[in-house]
C-alpha cells in the first residue's frame, strides 16, 4: 500500500485552519481548496493586492471567516489568531514580489521577517495548534550559478532584498521552533510541528500581480500587445499554483499525524528538472494556447539582478510525502490559459476554479496503480 498522495478529507473536515495571506494567489486557492474539503477557514490579510484578484472572483469572503489586518502589527495578528483558534497554519502573508522587494526593501524586510515573528509568537499561546507551515520562496538558497538542483541540505543566501527576507523568516522559524515548540518532555502533548515550505515560479489563473510573467503575459495578449520579457533565458523550476497548494496541505496533514517532521527544518516542492525550462519556452507555450495575435519579445532589463539558473530537488517530499507533480509544463499552461480566458468570457470562476481541483485530482488518481494507498 503506498501514501495518498492527495488531501485526506476526512482529516480537514471540520478542523479549523487559519490562512494568512488568503487575499493572495497562492493563499486564495489554498483557502478555496480547504473550504472544498470542509475545513473551517480562517484567513487573516491585508486586502487584496491586486483588481481584479482571485479572493473578489471566487467571492471568497463568503465561504470563510474573512478578517482584514497587517502580520507588521503584533496585537492585531494575536487578535486574529486568538479568534481563529487554528489546529492548522499556513503563513503566508508577505510581499512577494522580486522587483517590488528591489525598490521597497523596508516594506518587503518588515512584512517577510517581522511579520512571521508576529505570527509565530501569537501561535506560543495557541492550545490547539498541531502545525504551523510557513511558505517561503525557491529563492531562499544562496545560488552559485550550479547547474544541479539545490537541496534543502544546501547553503541558504538570498542575495537581493527578496530572497534574503525570505531567508531571514527560515532563520526566524527556525529559531521560534527550537526555542518554543520543540518536543517537550514524557507525558505531555505533543509539541506542534513548525516547517518551512521552499516552492516558487508558480503560475495559475488569478494571478494579477505586476511584474510576473503570466499576468503580464494576460494582460498584454488581451490587449493585442507583444509580451516584453526580461531574462528570456533564465531557467525557472516552474509549477501549477495546484501542485504547489497540494504540497501545502500534504505537507501540514503528514506533520500533523507525525511530529518527528517537524524537526525536518525545510521542505522543497518543485517539478523535475524536464519541467524546469527557459522562461522562453513558457512564453511560446502560452502564446501557442492564447492563440489570435499573442506574442513576445526580448526586452532585456538588468536593473534586477536575478539568477541564470534555479533548479529545486524535492526527493525529500517524495520519500516522505508522496508528492511530487503530475502536471507537464504544457499542462501547467493549458489550465492556466483556460482559466484566464473564462474569466474574460464572464464566467463563474468560483464554480470553474473547483472543477480544475477536481479534474486535477481526479487525473492523479486516474494514475494510482492498483493495489489501493495507505
Amino acid at each position: 500500500m503506498q501514501q495518498r498522495p492527495l488531501p485526506d478529507g476526512d482529516f480537514w473536515r471540520g478542523r479549523r485552519v487559519l490562512v494568512t495571506g488568503h487575499t493572495g494567489f497562492v493563499g486564495g486557492w489554498l483557502s478555496l481548496w480547504l473550504h472544498h474539503l470542509g475545513a473551517l477557514v480562517s484567513g487573516y490579510a491585508l486586502p487584496s493586492p491586486t483588481e481584479p484578484s482571485f479572493c473578489d472572483t471566487v467571492n471568497l469572503p463568503g465561504l470563510v471567516n474573512h478578517a482584514i489586518g497587517d502580520v507588521r502589527s503584533l496585537a492585531d495578528t494575536r487578535h486574529a489568531v486568538t479568534a481563529a483558534q487554528p489546529q492548522i497554519v499556513f503563513h503566508l502573508a508577505a510581499q512577494p514580489l522580486v522587483r517590488l522587494a528591489h525598490r521597497e526593501p523596508v516594506e518587503t524586510f518588515s512584512t517577510n521577517v517581522i511579520g512571521t515573528v508576529h505570527v509565530l509568537e501569537a501561535l506560543r499561546q495557541t492550545k490547539a495548534l498541531e502545525t504551523a507551515v510557513v511558505f517561503t520562496t525557491d529563492k531562499v538558497y544562496r545560488n552559485t550559478g550550479s547547474i544541479w538542483p539545490y537541496r534543502e541540505t544546501d547553503t541558504l543566501g538570498g542575495e537581493e532584498p527578496y530572497g534574503a527576507s525570505k531567508v531571514c523568516a527560515e532563520w526566524v522559524t527556525a529559531s521560534y521552533r527550537r526555542s518554543y515548540f520543540m518536543a517537550p518532555t514524557a507525558g505531555k502533548q505533543a509539541a506542534p510541528a513548525i516547517v518551512a515550505m521552499r516552492a516558487g515560479n508558480i503560475i495559475g489563473g488569478g494571478d494579477w500581480a505586476l511584474d510576473r510573467l503570466v499576468p503580464d503575459a494576460v494582460r498584454a495578449f488581451a490587449e493585442v500587445k507583444p509580451l516584453v520579457i526580461r531574462h528570456p533565458e533564465a531557467i525557472r523550476p516552474w509549477q501549477h499554483v495546484l501542485e504547489a497548494v497540494r504540497g501545502l496541505l500534504i505537507l501540514a496533514e503528514r506533520s500533523a499525524a507525525d511530529r518527528r517532521l517537524g524537526d525536518i527544518e525545510g521542505w522543497n516542492f518543485g517539478p523535475p528538472e524536464r519541467d524546469s525550462r527557459p522562461v522562453a519556452d513558457l512564453a511560446n507555450l502560452m502564446v501557442r494556447h492564447w492563440g489570435g495575435a499573442a506574442s513576445w519579445q526580448d526586452g532585456g532589463d538588468g536593473s534586477v539582478p536575478e539568477a541564470t539558473t534555479l533548479l529545486l530537488a524535492s526527493q525529500k517530499a517524495q520519500r516522505y510525502l508522496a508528492w511530487q507533480t503530475h502536471w507537464s509544463l504544457e499542462q501547467n499552461v493549458e489550465a492556466t490559459i483556460a482559466w484566464y480566458k473564462a474569466h474574460l468570457a464572464g464566467g463563474d470562476m468560483r464554480l470553474f476554479s473547483l472543477r480544475q481541483i477536481d479534474d486535477y485530482c481526479g487525473e492523479i488518481l486516474s494514475r494510482l496503480p492498483k493495489g489501493g494507498i495507505a
